[in-house]
């Protein structure tokens, strides 16, 4: 070894048992991490997202209902409108770049104070235009609701001030993620503790509104110093306009791709707000925060397998198809593990966590709950369509799946409020995930293999 690679290895900290994790892992497992530095670092970072998940879906949970709870169902559901139309617009105000700047980070580190810049000046200015297009429109379709229209014009704010998280993709890129945890996890326990001490203040909605900016201001600010602690400095950061243009050139597909997914995701809210009252998308909004708590199971689930099973498909294209049926088996098998207890147990898990003045959610948690498991089949689909390099397919099933959720929304809602919001979700999910695939063509075997899933799922 030359002394180049002995600096390498102390500055990365040498050999694997130099972590302090892989010191408790048992030998056979601590045997196959030595020497493999680049892995190391890849499940380290996953540990620390992983947890920052879990940390923000027990606590989250548990505050939230509290203040759902001292709230009540109608200031819940003005606070859930709001959040939905502020997430719509989000999806338009990150102009699809920040794959595209992270990729470009890792391949260019010179020229990074160039992309961060450049990359803040664009989230900056779409985030403006994006909140007062939203507020206008808010307003012009919600007329002579003051209310709402405070609480849409504060939690808007997170839009522009969401620009300061630049600085996250400079650590994605650097595969150092605990450092953003850190700073998010400040600013999520900060304003947790702040929403308890408005509810024994007994404070208004408008001050739960503004503890969303105090949020995301403390997170922005502590990424900022932790950034600059990495010898980084936002005084070199400069923005480029041939380079604004390319960025936003090359990340329209993924733009239109996040504005279709959030569509799928919150639609059903801003739709229901619209026609419906207040009270009855509170009464929602806390249905669809419990049925949204499994979320991050199939992401996990296809982050750990999918990598092996790409690397079937270029050996064996027959063992590539074995594996994914078995990913395919596995994720229904999880969908029902969750929608069956949760069929049974929701009005008594609505009653626990919301109380009485919710018990409207039981029959929607019910109906949202079998969603879950056509978003584990489309999750593991969208995998597979990314292995095959048919991403241009899966732009065209998400756009279905939005349309489609959008129609059943506008005729069911007005007949069955909430209730028909989750129908509409479940319906639109299906379609996405299962029933598009017999009719194109190239999907067509992954349909019957997501049937075989759904009709004999295994544990693996």
């Amino acid at each position: 070894m030359n002394e180049e690679q002995k600096a390498c290895v102390e500055t990365d900290g040498g050999a694997a048992s130099d972590r302090m994790w892989v010191r408790y892992l048992p030998l056979f497992l601590r045997k196959r991490f030595q020497s493999r530095h680049v892995f190391q670092e890849a499940v380290e970072n996953s540990g620390w997202l992983v947890g920052d998940k879990l940390l923000r879906m027990g606590i989250g949970l548990l505050v939230g209902v509290w203040v759902a709870r001292y709230l009540g169902p109608a200031q819940f559901g003005i606070m859930s409108y709001a959040g939905s139309v502020a997430g719509l617009a989000g999806a338009i105000a990150g102009l699809g770049i920040d794959s595209i700047v992270i990729r470009d980070l890792v391949r260019y580190p010179e020229r990074s104070d160039e992309f961060l810049g450049t990359a803040f000046v664009l989230r900056f200015f779409s985030g403006l235009v994006c909140y007062l297009v939203m507020l206008g429109i808010v307003i012009a379709i919600k007329p002579g609701e003051t209310l709402t229209h405070v609480i849409v014009a504060i939690i808007g704010w997170t839009l522009t001030i969401g620009a300061f998280d630049t600085a996250d993709l400079w650590f994605q890129s650097k595969v150092m993620s605990k450092y953003v945890v850190y700073a998010r996890s400040a600013g999520f326990l900060i304003s947790a503790l702040v929403r308890l001490v408005l509810i024994f203040a007994k404070a208004s909605l408008v001050a739960f509104a503004v503890t969303n900016l105090v949020e995301i201001g403390i997170g922005a600010i502590a990424l900022l110093y932790a950034y600059y602690r990495k010898n980084g400095c936002l005084r070199r950061w400069k923005a480029r306009l041939p380079l604004a243009k390319e960025l936003v050139h090359s990340g329209w597909p993924v733009l239109l791709g996040g504005i279709v997914s959030m569509i799928c995701l919150r639609v059903d809210q801003v739709i229901l707000g619209q026609i419906s009252n207040p009270k009855e998308l509170g009464v929602y909004a806390a249905a669809v925060r419990v049925a949204e708590l499994w979320f991050f199971l199939p992401s996990a689930i296809i982050a750990s397998v999918f990598p092996n099973i790409i690397k079937a498909k270029e050996v064996d294209e027959e063992e590539f198809y074995k594996r994914l049926q078995k990913l395919f088996n596995f994720l229904a098998f999880a969908g029902y593990a969750v929608a069956i207890p949760v069929t049974f147990l929701g009005p008594f898990v609505i009653n626990l966590l919301y109380g009485k003045a919710y018990s409207g959610a039981a029959p929607m948690l019910i109906i949202l709950i079998w969603s879950d498991l056509f978003i584990n089949l489309a999750m593991a689909r969208g995998a597979y369509l990314f292995a095959m390099n048919w991403t241009w397919i899966l732009l065209g099933v998400n756009a279905v799946a939005a349309v489609v959720n959008i129609a059943l929304n506008l005729v069911l809602i007005p007949h069955y409020g909430g209730t028909g919001a989750a129908v509409a979700s479940l319906l639109s999910y299906w379609v996405s995930a299962h029933g598009v695939c017999f009719l194109i063509k190239p999907l067509r075997r992954g349909g019957q293999m997501m049937t075989r899933a759904l009709l004999w799922p295994k544990f693996w």
